[in-house]
Formats: structure tokens, sequence, C-alpha cells
């Protein structure tokens, strides 16, 4: 059985390498950054990740995982988001508060419990996020999108997913206006600094790059079912 650390270990991997799907492999001091440690203290834990045959990798070099350890990575993930659905839909817990309760829950071992959860809420393919959850396969089913940032002037899109799933960042959303499923049209972009004036709902908000480069989005012409000029990314 793997602790807790070695399962938040390869679920982070996951993220980071199947999640993005233009590369196969993660850097050490991009998984360090992702978990908020430093890269002495990762490359010990990867050390014995390696030796559980769960990662493949040479010292502070690039990381990639086996069979085995992707397999127990998107278990992990899947518990977290399936957690993270469940708190948001029958609790009454904000999209801001499920990640930290999630991040308790995920470890529970019962298969049964979270093949249960999964039919109880009628098998979800994202959670209050936008992010897919793994069905009970494995399987991730992958949609196109794209950060807002890429979207142009006097375009339109729909919010899919967030990028940031800190309460701070989502807390801002909220009081943006926007949520999953939000239509916004991009107004003008600041050549300066690419700060955007957005409008949804009927009203205006100058946004930072910083929040349209975490906000993924689905552009006006893929929602109408073709690709648009753009060749959003299928994530």
């Amino acid at each position: 059985m793997l602790s807790f650390t070695e399962e938040n270990y390869l679920k982070a991997l996951f993220q980071l390498i199947h999640e993005n799907r233009l590369k196969s492999e993660a850097g050490t001091n991009e998984l360090a950054l992702h978990l908020g440690l430093k890269p002495a203290t990762v490359n010990d834990m990867l050390k014995k990740l390696k030796e559980k045959k769960l990662i493949d990798y040479q010292k502070y070099g690039k990381i990639s995982l086996t069979k085995l350890g992707t397999k127990a990575g998107v278990e992990v993930l899947r518990k977290h988001r399936l957690w993270e659905t469940f708190l948001y839909q029958k609790l009454g817990f904000t999209w801001d508060e499920v990640h930290q309760v999630a991040e308790q829950l995920e470890h529970i071992q019962s298969q049964k419990l979270i093949d249960s959860l999964d039919k109880f809420l009628d098998y979800p393919e994202f959670d209050p996020h936008g992010d897919v959850i793994p069905n009970a396969n494995g399987e991730i089913k992958y949609q196109y999108r794209i950060t807002l940032s890429e979207i142009d002037a006097g375009k339109k899109c729909k919010m899919v997913a967030v990028i940031d799933n800190s309460p701070t960042f989502l807390k801002y959303v909220i009081e943006l206006g926007v949520a999953i499923g939000s239509e916004i049209k991009v107004l003008s972009r600041n050549a300066y600094d690419s700060m955007l004036l957005i409008e949804t709902n009927g009203k205006q908000a100058s946004v930072s790059a910083k929040f349209s480069d975490n906000i993924y989005v689905i552009c006006h012409d893929c929602i109408k079912g073709k690709l648009c000029k753009l060749n959003c990314k299928n994530f």
C-alpha cells in the first residue's frame, strides 16, 4: 500500500505529464514547484518511487511514470475529483472550499465506496472546476480548450475550466460574476500589458493577463462544432 505522500506525488506527476498532452515527462524542479517543496526533498521521494517501479528517472533529470505509476496516479486523481463534485453538488460546499477537503478524502482505499460514489453522482465527467474526471477504467475524455488570453478582441467564448484552483483566485472569479459555462466576450486587449476588457452577463470588467492565462475556454467557432483558426488544443 502506498503512503499518502507517495499518492500525492503520483497524482501530481499524472497532472503534470498526462494532463499536458504535449509532453511525456516532468522535471524535478517543475514537480517541486507544483508541490511547493524544495527540489532536494522531492528528489528523496523520487528515489523511493523509482525503487517501487512507479517512475523512471535519473537524479534531477526528467521523470516519467511507469504503467503502474500511471494507474496509481489516475486513481487518486479520480477519487479527488469525485469527492470535490460530491461536496459541491450534495453538501453545499463552494468551489473554493472543496479542494482542501478532497485532499483528505482522496486517500480512502475502498474501491466499492468510490464506485458507489461515482454511480450516486450519475457518473460525472467534470468536477466543479471544469477538470475532467477519469472513469472507472482510468480513461479520460479530454476536450478542446484554450486560455482566455488566446481569444481575439471582438470574439466570444465559453468558460469551461480554471487552471488556478487556489481559494484566492476562485473567490476573485466569483466576484467578477464569471462561472463554468459563462459566455465571455473579449471587447478589447491592451497592447502594453495584455489586459483584457471582457463582458459577461451584461457586465464589463478589466482583467489582467494573469487572470486570462488561468481561465480555460472554448471559442465560439468550437462551440458551433468546428475547430477555429487557433487550432484549439485537445486537452
